[in-house]
């Protein structure tokens, strides 16, 4: 077994191999869930830093329009590819394991090892737990957790093989540390992501790879809009959908905000990320008064 001292000397000599990435210019990113929302302002960040990057999603044109918004900002309004690498789109389903590894593999083939791979796609679902089919449980799950899971082992395999480090970032969401009525499903899928996202920054560090979990709050996303709600009838389901999207558009922060943070994240080595005052309460009040928010998560989300 290896001794302590030895333990932290890698430790050290594997934040002095990532601090490379302080500057993203030439850089490869990965980007998930990237057609829309989080994934398409995160490409763009990381397009406007000088890094080349790749897009994929299961929405194929949608992930072309990101390309497009990249390699054509004068046509599109879009963030200006400085590197001249441009952008790239794939279709890719996260949640199939065998998809990722020929995707990972395509990538590397194609355009290189990452540097940085940001795992964003995920759905939500709202919901008590006691309506909620197994199959959309599973189906959420296997999205937002194993989506990441699978991401996190093809390239962090081929990061620790190059041997000069790199950087995951894994979008969760404030509920992973805030408990909520109807949120059971989606909650757990991102208070996993949470958990995944710390035991990797801890394991990986040796290998000069760095981890960053992204939990923002509200966001103006078509996750919100796609988010899926389960109910017993029609009405219920209409009247759950109308509540949520009222609080989505009195709350709400824009993507660009949260992928502004995910480039300041990367570049700095941030473990955990809350984007916006309200994930930063919700994290402060789980640690802080937890028997507060016990009760308060017994309330409906209005």
């Amino acid at each position: 077994m290896p001794t302590r001292y030895a333990q932290i000397r890698r430790w050290r000599a594997g934040t002095a191999i990532r601090a490379r990435l302080h500057d993203l210019t030439g850089t490869l990113v990965v980007v998930t869930g990237g057609a829309s929302g989080i994934g398409r302002a995160a490409a763009r960040a990381f397009a406007a830093q000088g890094a080349i990057v790749v897009v994929a999603d299961k929405d194929l044109d949608g992930a072309l329009d990101t390309v497009n918004l990249i390699d054509n900002p004068d046509s599109a309004g879009g963030s200006t590819a400085v590197f001249g690498g441009g952008a790239h789109a794939y279709e890719l389903d996260v949640a199939d394991e065998k998809q990722v590894r020929e995707f990972a593999a395509t990538v590397r083939s194609r355009h290189g090892i990452p540097d940085v791979l940001v795992n964003n796609a995920g759905f939500g679902v709202i919901g008590a737990f006691v309506e909620t089919p197994q199959s959309v449980f599973e189906d959420v799950m296997n999205t937002n957790f194993w989506g990441a899971v699978y991401g996190c082992r093809a390239f962090t395999t081929q990061m620790i093989e190059r041997g000069t480090g790199g950087h995951i970032v894994n979008v969760a969401s404030a509920a992973a540390f805030m408990t909520q009525r109807n949120l059971t499903a989606y909650s757990t899928s991102k208070a996993a992501v949470f958990m995944l996202s710390e035991c990797l920054r801890a394991e990986l560090i040796e290998h000069g790879i760095g981890v960053t979990v992204v939990c923002p709050d509200l966001v103006n996303t078509n996750l919100t809009r796609n988010t899926e709600y389960v109910a017993p009838s029609r009405e219920k389901r209409a009247a759950r959908r109308e509540r949520a999207q009222s609080i989505y558009r009195r709350l709400h922060v824009e993507p660009e905000r949260v992928a502004d943070a995910i480039v300041s994240a990367v570049r700095h080595n941030r473990p955990i990320v809350t984007v916006a005052p309200g994930a930063k309460a919700r994290k402060w009040l789980s640690r802080l008064a937890p028997r507060v928010v016990r009760v308060g998560s017994r309330f409906d989300l209005d």
